[in-house]
């Protein structure tokens, strides 16, 4: 993406969504599996040298960028370098709020780059940071994070990990190359019962895990009003453009850690997906704005909900859902069905074989509402026992936190992070897949390996105290 002006932006934003819309179909076919570069090497449980200060670079504090920052501008070894935006209100914003807190030399003259679409090159070669977030636009996530790596960065994206295929193989190539992290910034992970379910697995409370099920149904038809600027400015684009499970990783990211996909157990093998009628968008659309308003002139081609279901290289199974737009209250799902029990989510509930001690008699009861307070004083998870109070008002419960400061942490201990490159692609791969899918009338979908069999000998994320 260089010589990125709104001319050209525009031009391969559109370029990319009609890829998108003919199911992903880019050079590398979803069973291609590229040789691993000369000097590559693997990075399932990559330690990056330890850093004593990490000094970060921001590319879009428009939305989530200035949550992450203003968390972790507050942390010991942290250091805010430099900020990049295409306006320059959100930069200067974000500088002046570094510089307000800053102690000593801390965050004292934060260089800004603001007002074209390719200031955040000129940031990466003028201040060379450590790390470098990316918050933008998705169909720059993969760019940004390539390009940084190959400058000597550490990058950190937020959901998705890129859009296409391609991309994540470019990705994975480079993080190889580079030897720089490259993690998908999946926050879920580090909510309090998705951490409490990862323990309880990693203890066999519900023996064999069979069949998951995850989600992110969260009606956004608000998010129409960013018209000009905000995430539905850009984001409406793809709802009309593109059929598929657009955002699978909220739920799937922490489904796929406890079953120990891609680590060592388990990986993801092929993927079905079928999606409904397009309805909801487009009578939003005519009721609230104008007949010749642009959210009218779109033909919105993305079901209102999509089903995906994956299968496992050992025949477990998966049901993602996707569905921003129906009036129905918010949900992930997150269900984790074994051979001794079951664990959902949304209301949170447990259920095993033979009852809950002093709780429940059998499995036909759930513990559920304040009984949950049992479960959580015995399989809470360590994580969250240390770092809760800490983390609690850094935005979402406090799992926006939790992940920040686990990031920082791993930098500056030299050790490995919690989601490594190749689960972010995994678990980002769901959208091209399913489109291709959906495309087909549901044909399976094969998914590549992009650890090209090294999954087998990376270790289970551990439960870290």
């Amino acid at each position: 993406m260089s010589n990125l002006d709104r001319r050209n932006f525009i031009k391969k934003t559109s370029l990319s969504g009609a890829a998108l819309a003919m199911g992903g179909l880019l050079p590398h076919t979803a069973t291609a599996q590229p040789e691993r570069r000369t000097a590559a090497r693997y990075m399932g449980s990559f330690a990056a040298p330890k850093l004593e200060t990490v000094r970060a670079a921001f590319i879009g504090v428009g939305y989530r960028g200035p949550n992450h920052l203003r968390f972790l501008a507050k942390l010991e070894g942290f250091e805010v370098v430099a900020i990049s935006d295409l306006y320059e209100d959100n930069v200067k914003k974000e500088a002046d709020f570094c510089a307000k807190i800053g102690k000593g030399q801390k965050h004292k003259n934060v260089k800004q780059y603001f007002g074209s679409e390719d200031k955040w090159k000129l940031m990466l070669d003028e201040v060379k940071p450590d790390v470098v977030f990316v918050c933008t636009n998705w169909v720059n996530h993969a760019p940004m994070c390539i390009e940084s790596m190959k400058k000597g960065a550490h990058v950190f994206v937020e959901v998705p990990m890129a859009l296409t295929l391609n991309e994540m193989w470019e990705i994975v190539d480079t993080s190889e190359t580079t030897q720089k992290h490259c993690m998908m910034m999946e926050n879920v992970n580090y909510d309090r019962d998705e951490l409490m379910f990862l323990n309880m697995c990693r203890q066999g409370v519900i023996g064999e895990p069979l069949h998951a099920e995850a989600a992110y149904i969260h009606e956004l038809r608000t998010q129409m009003e960013h018209v000009e600027r905000g995430t539905g400015s850009w984001r409406t684009g793809h709802y009309a453009r593109r059929n598929g499970n657009l955002y699978p990783t909220h739920g799937l990211g922490p489904v796929a850690q406890y079953m120990n996909l891609g680590r060592g157990e388990d990986n993801f093998s092929s993927l079905v997906s079928f999606g409904t009628p397009a309805r909801g968008r487009k009578a939003y659309a005519e009721k609230n704005y104008p007949a010749d308003h642009k959210w009218n002139k779109l033909n919105f081609k993305g079901g209102d909900l999509n089903t995906s279901i994956i299968k496992t290289h050992l025949g477990r199974t998966i049901m993602i859902q996707w569905d921003e737009t129906s009036p129905r209250p918010y949900t992930r799902h997150n269900l984790l069905q074994g051979t001794k029990g079951i664990l959902a989510g949304f209301p949170t509930r447990v259920a095993l074989e033979g009852g809950v001690e002093g709780v429940t008699e059998n499995h036909h009861q759930w513990v559920q509402g304040e009984k949950l307070e049992a479960l959580y004083e015995k399989y809470d998870h360590p994580l969250y026992k240390r770092l809760s109070a800490t983390t609690r008002d850094s935005g979402h419960g406090g799992m926006d936190g939790m992940m920040a400061y686990r990031i920082v942490e791993c930098l500056r201990n030299g050790q490995p992070l919690d989601q490594n490159v190749y689960e972010g692609c995994f678990w980002s791969a769901v959208s091209p897949l399913s489109e291709r899918s959906v495309a087909s009338g549901g044909a399976p979908q094969p998914f590549p390996d992009f650890t090209r069999g090294d999954w087998a000998s990376t270790s289970p994320l551990d439960i870290i105290a």
